[in-house]
């Protein structure tokens, strides 16, 4: 049996990893401790769960910011002996702690909240609507320093998305304080921090199964593992395409492997070119392994272990 092995190398849709983002990170982190130590003395000052719970949500997400931005930088040292992928893969791994990190967080500030709830005290309305307004200008114009890489990294977008919920949520803050000086009831603040805990659990479960997805290696959301395989099928001279795997290398970079029956295929070589352009161009799958095979495997053979192939029918006139 012939093997023909190729690589194809990492291109890239629009920017590459992260590029221009540093700065972004460094602006967000900056502006957010900032906003957290005057949340959070404004919430003591002001005896205002809600603020509290604020405030703790953006200690998360400042230390979330910290690790992406770590991760980005790891991402772009090279590969080495040991690492043959490099560090492309601390971007899963940072996503998958700052999301568990943040639940980690919820469960703390949810426990204070009912602590609030049944002890309500007086709260300074004023304050909190105060800092809570500001915490819509910090966040709102956080989210906006990523709106534009959120589209192709889950590291970015996890951050555009604690932003921008963080800015809703400051509104929501906002209207409570509002409501606590027009009626006096104490248990609006920390029923209002209830619902916070509530919108922003919500808001980060799908980030959190992403991320769960892409540290299991699975094929990425964006992918559809059938259409790739028809692709393949679809290409001159393929008769049958097995061992196909599709996963992620970073939060951004995705691999392909797959062997595919070719029988006396001539000029395998711009074959293989054309094909991971092609892949690149279709799938944005920019590492792509493909072995070429004169005839079908034989089963259980070594090295064709998926148990799952595709042939089409090809007709001789």
């Amino acid at each position: 049996m012939a093997h023909n092995h190729s690589h194809g190398h990492d291109h890239h849709h629009g920017p590459p990893e992260n590029q221009h983002y540093g700065w972004a990170f460094g602006i967000g982190i900056g502006l957010n401790l900032l906003f957290v130590a005057a949340e959070a003395a404004g919430g003591l000052w002001a005896n205002s769960s809600a603020l509290l719970s604020d405030a703790g949500h953006n200690l998360s997400d400042v230390l979330s910011l910290a690790l992406a931005w770590g991760a980005t930088h790891l991402a772009r040292r090279p590969s080495s002996a040991r690492y043959t992928y490099g560090f492309r893969g601390a971007t899963i791994q940072a996503a998958l702690l700052n999301a568990a990190l943040l639940y980690a967080a919820l469960g703390i500030i949810l426990w204070d909240t009912i602590d609030h709830l049944r002890n309500p005290e007086p709260v300074n309305g004023k304050m909190v609507m105060l800092l809570a307004g500001l915490g819509v200008v910090v966040n709102g114009f956080t989210a906006w320093l990523f709106r534009h890489g959120q589209k192709g990294d889950v590291n970015v977008r996890g951050a555009f998305l604690h932003m921008l919920t963080d800015m809703l949520v400051s509104v929501g803050v906002v209207a409570g304080g509002a409501l606590v000086i027009w009626t006096g009831w104490r248990w609006l603040d920390p029923a209002i921090s209830f619902v916070i805990l509530g919108i922003v659990a919500y808001g980060s479960w799908g980030l959190m199964r992403e991320t769960m997805q892409l540290s299991l290696q699975a094929v990425p959301a964006n992918i559809d593992l059938d259409a790739v395989r028809d692709f393949l099928l679809r290409q001159p001279g393929v008769t049958q395409v097995h061992d196909l795997h599709v996963w992620p290398l970073s939060t951004r970079d995705t691999a392909l492997t797959a062997h595919l029956v070719r029988p006396g295929g001539d000029g395998n070589n711009a074959f293989l070119k054309e094909l991971q352009h092609a892949i690149n161009h279709e799938f944005s799958i920019g590492h792509c392994t493909v072995q070429l095979e004169d005839t079908v495997p034989i089963a259980d053979e070594q090295g064709c272990c998926d148990g799952v192939a595709m042939s089409k029918t090809v007709s001789h006139t």
